[in-house]
């Protein structure tokens, strides 16, 4: 006989390949999430994994099967949802999941103006240079610089904005003139930890300057703006950064400039709530009024 519950067990294996990272998550065995699976396919009639020495893959049929196992998760989410909150009000957490740069200058910032409006509601942001989060699906909405794979989430294009490079005055005046790209090469460079990164749309010198090395590499924006206005050298900036900021001035502008594009991404079972729909919402309304980012229409 088919056992509704099984789909949830049939839905972590799907999203994350293997019976031991399923289990973490649902806070079981994994004996027993294979248990779980191989009765499903029994119910079935059909076999819905492939089961490899990389991991547990998808058959057709299984395939088929996900859209339908989401929607049953998503109506149960959103029921439950309805049921513990109160009219008019939201309650509960959402995780927020986003690069550095745009976590920590633009929307941190405007954190009160959410929590005004929605005093119930909880807000985790956690701020990255990698896929980790990504990869875990540990979030509820994330902002990223890449779009993700469509097969387990909901993504649209959110926002473009620019960067360029920065320095102090009193920097650019102790240093050799700049009046070209490749004079860079005697400067003091400053960006990400080389090895650590593994975000591509964060590999700006690679599009400003080809070959080129930074001799300071700091794992989060927020270091490299720091060591831009204490003169340390040259850094590129997202403009929401670098432009407002009256201690640093444009270097080579209007010659550099690099273009990149954020995106919003929901997991598919979680597209229904009020609240992930509140929070996407004021992200929304937060590059609107931002200045140096540019939001992408719909």
């Amino acid at each position: 006989m088919f056992n509704p519950d099984h789909l949830r067990y049939f839905l972590e294996v799907s999203r994350t390949g293997r019976l031991t990272d399923a289990s973490r998550t649902l806070g079981v065995d994994h004996t027993t999430v294979g248990r779980r699976i191989t009765a499903l396919e029994k119910s079935a009639g059909q076999r819905l994994f492939d089961r490899t020495p990389s991991g547990w893959r998808l058959t057709e049929a299984g395939r088929r099967l996900v859209g339908y196992a989401e929607t049953v998760e998503s109506t149960l989410i959103a029921a439950f949802e309805d049921q513990t909150s109160d009219t008019g009000s939201l309650r509960g957490t959402v995780r927020i999941a986003a690069p550095d740069g745009f976590g920590a200058f633009v929307l941190t910032p405007k954190l009160g103006v959410l929590r005004d409006k929605h005093p119930d509601l909880d807000i985790e942001l956690v701020t990255a240079t990698e896929h980790k989060s990504l990869a875990t699906r540990e979030f509820d909405i994330a902002i990223t610089l890449e779009r993700p794979s469509p097969r387990f989430v909901v993504t649209r294009r959110l926002a473009t904005y620019s960067l360029e490079l920065y320095a102090t005055e009193e920097y650019l005046a102790a240093m050799s003139p700049i009046r070209s790209v490749d004079d860079l090469r005697g400067h003091t460079l400053i960006s990400y930890v080389d090895a650590l990164l593994d975000v591509a749309p964060l590999r700006i010198l690679d599009s400003i300057l080809p070959e080129g090395r930074a001799q300071i590499q700091t794992n989060n924006i927020t270091g490299q703006w720091i060591a831009a206005r204490s003169g340390v050298g040259i850094a590129p900036l997202p403009s929401y950064i670098g432009a407002p900021d009256e201690a640093l001035t444009s270097v080579l502008p209007g010659v550099v400039s690099v273009e990149r594009t954020y995106w919003t991404v929901v997991p598919r079972e979680l597209t229904g709530l009020a609240r992930v729909k509140a929070v996407d919402e004021f992200l929304r309304s937060v590059v609107t009024d931002e200045q140096h980012l540019f939001p992408v229409p719909q």
